[in-house]
């Protein structure tokens, strides 16, 4: 008997608010437009309560058609005190007036532009955590980004 594999499906599971810096642009390097954005504060919901540590930051590069790789990384505590490392790689693309726009700090629609991450927890305290994949898809606002992160069941 021939069985197919499980087709996976996405269970909401935490909510980050990630409060950000001042965008620090370092302009062209040997790795491309290097542009790192500190992330100073925030709060993480759901499956994790806890407040996001000053100290971590997106480190990004701008392609040349103006997309833009993520790859962020901070750390939180948690209200029972454990420490949860969060770190997302990802994309955020669209049509080059909204990008603009986005760095400018103007709120746009999140229909407008493509903000999508792969993250990846670790925690001591709970490596439950460790034994899932999870996306995330995110809302940019002028000093944070908002996201919902997605166990893939």
């Amino acid at each position: 008997m021939t069985q197919n594999p499980p087709v996976p499906a996405l269970e909401p599971v935490f909510e980050v608010v990630a409060d950000l810096g001042p965008l620090e642009d370092h302009g062209m390097t040997r790795a491309g437009h290097r542009r790192i954005i500190p992330v100073i504060g925030g709060r993480v919901t759901g499956m994790f309560e806890g407040e996001i540590l000053p100290g971590g930051a997106d480190w990004q590069v701008v392609r040349a058609d103006g997309s833009i790789e993520i790859d962020g990384r901070y750390s939180a505590r948690g209200t029972d005190g454990s420490l949860l490392y969060v770190r997302a790689v990802g994309v955020r693309s669209g049509d080059p007036e909204v990008l603009e726009a986005l760095l400018r700090g103007v709120d746009v629609d999140p229909a407008d532009y493509y903000f999508r991450a792969v993250v990846t927890l670790e925690s001591a305290a709970h490596p439950e955590f460790e034994r899932s994949l999870y996306i995330a898809s995110y809302i940019r606002e002028a000093n944070r980004v908002r996201y919902v992160a997605y166990r893939v069941t």
